[in-house]
């Protein structure tokens, strides 16, 4: 069988060209500007290095903020443009604002025009480029899964929710008693004698084996994929091409052998991370609470006005290693929320008062748990501490949620980052797969990634 591997790019290295292009495409702008017309605000020359790596750290910090890099909305050009615009404009305004780092302002204020419409403008016609080329069928990476029919579904929604180019061809059923009564109508299905075939003539860059049970593998398909592997070809477990590319661990899919899945990052037990991460609490904490005192008077007039009640509230949450502790927040339902019992928070929830709902999508209602931090009871990156009524029930249904404990619990974290506030059991195993993918990987650059990505959510209003 010969094997003819269309061109493809995988996750990391597209992100990774986003950012370098980005940076390259304004630089190269900039350059020729300053070469054929008279501008001389910023010019790149030895003597200049240090204003071009501030402008290539800016784009880069502002770029992440404002999601470019952000793969399914990098593939619309009409999603991403106002993206570009927002970043642009926030990057040459600090950018003019910092002059002991960067160049000063120049005589003919005319040149920072041509300065930002020269910045908009190379990023602009470079993303053009990248969805016009990259981002075309020519350039999927086109996959064949294995597995059993009743798993397909969540898979496939899995891995087109989180990568536009990542193209699931078929599948084949890989267990030996199919009921006839299973269906799975949104994929192509082939017969287990197709596999070579199929791979020649969809040029099919790898298999992802999504088989919960190794054993429901027949004989034949087995055979078909050793004789592949020893050709070379590319053949892949499905837990690990999902956390590669949604950055969750999917434990629903975890079977017996769940210590496989989880080498836990060593930062968890590095001390000296442990030290500046408790360090890096204390001082977030101590500017968060000035920040705070400073807007207290203005909240609370908005409060006596918007919520007609207690400012705050306290509430009990479950913490490292299962400790309950009680958190401090400002309030934001009506008074009473809870009469009839507990429930679930949800998207536009009823019991949130208009001046909650502002409250909420700034996050100004989690400054009182800087408190909290301080003490030790929280982080300000980890998963998010829920009430001990509900993990008591979601331990009983989602396998290993008692895990998120390993750690303290956090402000932010990888699952608020990237999803909404969650309202259902389907929603809390998603949160759970991004706070087992922190535990998991846990740095200091991914904690910083959290950081970047928390001023996004409050930019754009996600808060819930």
């Amino acid at each position: 069988m010969s094997r003819k591997n269309g061109i493809h790019f995988e996750i990391s290295e597209r992100k990774i060209l986003l950012r370098i292009m980005d940076i390259v495409s304004v630089l190269a702008a900039l350059y020729f500007l300053s070469e054929i017309f008279d501008f001389d605000y910023f010019r790149i020359t030895a003597q200049n290095w240090f204003w071009t790596v501030v402008l290539v750290i800016y784009i880069t910090i502002f770029g992440t903020i404002f999601e470019l890099y952000d793969l399914q909305k990098s593939s619309k050009l009409d999603v991403i443009l106002s993206n570009i615009v927002l970043t642009s404009s926030v990057t040459v305004l600090f950018y003019l604002l910092t002059p002991f780092f960067t160049p000063t302002l120049p005589d003919n204020r005319l040149q920072i025009v041509y300065f930002y419409i020269a910045f908009v403008a190379a990023i602009f016609l470079w993303r053009v480029a990248y969805v016009t080329f990259i981002t075309s069928p020519r350039f999927y990476k086109k996959v064949l899964l294995v597995g059993e029919v009743s798993n397909m579904e969540g898979i496939v929604k899995a891995f087109n929710d989180s990568d536009p180019n990542y193209k699931i061809v078929g599948f084949v059923n890989c267990e030996q008693d199919k009921k006839d009564g299973i269906k799975f109508k949104g994929l192509k299905e082939f017969a287990p004698n197709q596999i070579k075939d199929i791979i020649a003539k969809q040029q099919i860059s790898e298999i992802v084996v999504a088989s919960y049970n190794s054993e429901t593998i027949t004989a034949d398909i087995y055979n078909d994929l050793i004789t592949l592997l020893e050709k070379g070809f590319t053949i892949r477990e499905y837990t690990q091409v999902y956390e590669e590319i949604t950055n969750r661990v999917p434990v629903q899919y975890v079977g017996k052998d769940f210590y496989k899945y989880f080498p836990f990052s060593r930062s968890n037990q590095n001390k000296l991370y442990l030290f500046f991460h408790r360090v890096s609490d204390i001082l977030f904490s101590i500017i968060g609470l000035l920040i705070g005192l400073a807007l207290l008077p203005i909240i609370l007039i908005a409060n006596l006005i918007g919520n007609r009640g207690p400012m705050f509230y306290s509430q009990e949450r479950v913490g490292k290693n299962g400790n309950i502790f009680r958190i401090i927040k400002l309030r934001t339902m009506v008074k009473n929320a809870e009469s009839d019992g507990m429930k679930w928070a949800k998207k536009n929830d009823t019991r949130v008062t208009k001046f909650g709902k502002f409250l909420r999508r700034t996050r100004l209602d989690e400054i009182p748990q800087f408190i909290n931090v301080l003490k030790g009871e929280m982080s300000l990156i980890g998963p998010r501490p829920e009430r001990p009524f509900f993990v008591q029930e979601l331990s009983q249904i989602i396998p290993f949620y008692e895990t998120r404990h390993i750690v303290k619990p956090g402000l932010s974290g990888w699952a608020q980052v990237n999803t909404a506030y969650g309202s259902t059991v389907d929603d809390s195993l998603t949160k759970l797969q991004y706070d087992l993918y922190y535990i998991k990987h846990r740095s200091f650059f991914l904690d910083m990634n959290i950081i970047i990505k928390t001023l996004s959510t409050v930019i754009f209003f996600r808060g819930q």
